[in-house]
């Protein structure tokens, strides 16, 4: 039997872990986002732009984003976000979650019995 086609989509759950890390190295626009977690993936997995923007609200309304608008590199206007102190303590506790949670299921598949 052939293997289903691999997805493409962040895993539920993930994407605000995807962006505050990303956003945790320097202030970016939601395409420079984007790109960044395809580069780092290795294209492994692609961020909806739909899914994108529903994030970025969630994380300025939780107070873990800053938004302003500004020039791009390609000169056009766009929303350029900045991890708030609470986002990178909330980066933290969301990394430590998910280290414990891929540890639980890399012993799960490796149990014998």
């Amino acid at each position: 039997m052939a293997a289903p086609p691999s997805s493409t989509d962040v895993i539920q759950g993930t994407l605000d872990l995807l962006i505050l890390k990303a956003l945790s190295l320097e202030p970016m626009h939601g395409f420079g986002i984007a790109r960044r977690i395809e580069q780092t993936s290795q294209g492994v997995f692609k961020v909806n732009p739909g899914s994108l923007l529903t994030a970025f609200q969630r994380l300025e309304r939780a107070g873990h984003v800053d938004a302003e608008w500004r020039q791009s590199e390609s000169g056009r206007r766009a929303k350029y976000y900045t991890l708030t102190r609470t986002g990178r303590r909330q980066f933290e506790v969301e990394t430590a979650d998910w280290q414990r949670r891929a540890a639980a299921i890399a012993r799960l598949l490796k149990a014998e019995s």
